[in-house]
């Protein structure tokens, strides 16, 4: 049986040298390598790794890996916030973010790993989340920070 460390380093080769769009493909590729791991492994692997789809320089959406540099991931998230989102809308305990195309997922991938106290979840897509918070008033106090960020970019 393979290391952990070991199949994720060779996860991060295949999608670093591959498109690879799903994981069923990255599967496929594993096993074509003599790699055995089921479904919900690779699953933890992406979620370890940080792996998130983003569109390629040739406008391809496939998988890549999220890589960490000496910005804390508030930071991270707060540029990001500035580069990507449009608009943000509070609707009770929710607040439905609009982003440029493709950056949905990439967006929530940061909030959801920030574990703030005021996210429950978050739903994502091509160009909308939907942060749910456990009330309103956890909702609004998200909506004024995320809000902040966006402010300093002229969008809202």
């Amino acid at each position: 049986m393979m290391k952990k460390v070991d199949r994720q380093t060779r996860i991060e080769q295949i999608i670093n040298q591959q498109v690879i769009t799903t994981q069923e493909e990255l599967l496929t590729t594993l096993r074509d390598d003599g790699i055995d791991a089921t479904q919900a492994t690779i699953s933890r692997d992406i979620r370890e790794m940080q792996i998130v789809k983003a569109r390629d320089v040739n406008g391809e959406l496939r998988y890549t890996v999220f890589h960490d540099d000496e910005r804390t991931q508030e930071q991270r998230l707060n540029d990001k916030l500035r580069e990507v989102a449009l608009t943000i809308t509070q609707v009770q305990v929710m607040n439905v973010i609009k982003t440029v195309p493709s950056n949905g997922n990439l967006l929530a991938a940061l909030i959801d790993d920030l574990g703030y106290e005021d996210v429950v979840g978050t739903l994502a897509g091509h160009d909308t989340i939907v942060v749910i918070s456990p009330d309103e008033a956890h909702a609004a106090d998200l909506n004024q920070r995320f809000s902040a960020h966006l402010a300093g970019t002229n969008r809202n």
